[in-house]
């Protein structure tokens, strides 16, 4: 995993902590962040990465970024 990928993995993490409580994809986003958690953690202990599952998870964890930013438009929308 590259340098640019942690940094990715970062941004994407803090974003999902944002995810309202209220939001449907609260849980879901909780779970993507244990899940790139955890593979963070085994990159930065040494271990092989996974690149096909490192770029699923971060896939699913901007999915959720996204509907969960759709679902707040359409609450905040007149």
């Amino acid at each position: 995993m590259s340098a640019c990928d942690t940094t990715l993995i970062q941004i994407l993490l803090s974003r999902l902590e944002r995810v309202s409580a209220d939001s449907y994809w609260a849980h879901r986003a909780s779970g993507m962040r244990g899940a790139l958690l955890h593979l963070l953690e085994q990159v930065e202990n040494e271990h092989a990465a996974d690149n096909a599952r490192l770029h699923e998870l971060m896939e699913g964890g901007f999915d959720i970024l996204e509907r969960a930013a759709e679902e707040k438009r359409r609450l905040l929308s007149p």
